[in-house]
């Protein structure tokens, strides 16, 4: 666990590591009490897997894996089909995944900026025409990246900075995946940056829509 400066302006700073350990809720636990979680009252920011720990839900192939909605992991005809699923409200053990208590309070938990480009970035990607020039000049623009990792978008920080730079792919796309793509660079020019626009709330707004 580390201390993360508010802004990025500085380093991280370490507080607390647990060696030779598995990835648990035992572990986690143990590391929150070193850091004094509770008397400190730290607000914390962790990947989905750190998440599912902080709130001792299963890992694994699970059918209720995600930690704000009742998405259905096995439910695969619905799968980018849905977009409206019901929110979890409670997480309560031996429910929908939920193995115990929590071991921190949900809205004290953040997802890091880069989570949320990686995941958008990823549903874009799906969403496009797989026949259309946009989804042929990515094949061709990232040679050395397999045909499964474009199918599925997934891609690394660096590749998507590079991609946006990249005027001849928006011209490539067709118009609603221009629309879309558009809409994510703004969102993480004006909203998933250092920086945040005056007018976040109708950029994220516009996002939802052109997705």
């Amino acid at each position: 666990m580390v201390l993360l400066h508010n802004g990025n302006k500085f380093p991280s700073v370490p507080l607390a590591h647990v060696a030779n350990t598995k990835e648990s809720c035992e572990s986690m636990k143990l590391l929150l009490g070193k850091i004094k979680c509770d008397e400190f009252k730290w607000k914390l920011c962790g990947d989905l897997k750190v998440e599912a720990l902080l709130l001792v839900m299963q890992l694994g192939y699970t059918k209720y894996c995600c930690l704000l909605c009742e998405w259905n992991s096995r439910d695969k005809k619905n799968h980018y089909v849905n977009k409206l699923w019901s929110k979890r409200t409670l997480l309560t053990p031996g429910e929908k995944n939920v193995v115990s208590l929590p071991l921190a309070l949900p809205e004290k938990i953040f997802l890091p900026t880069l989570n949320r480009k990686l995941g958008l970035m990823k549903n874009s990607v799906k969403g496009m025409d797989k026949t259309g020039r946009g989804f042929e000049y990515l094949r061709n623009k990232f040679t050395n990246v397999s045909d499964a990792k474009i199918k599925e978008g997934i891609f690394i920080g660096h590749q998507i900075r590079e991609l946006m730079r990249d005027k001849q792919f928006d011209e490539d796309l067709n118009e609603t995946g221009r629309n879309a793509w558009l809409s994510f660079k703004r969102i993480c020019k004006g909203f998933l940056g250092n920086h945040k626009a005056a007018n976040y709330q109708d950029a994220v707004q516009d996002l939802l829509t052109s997705y």
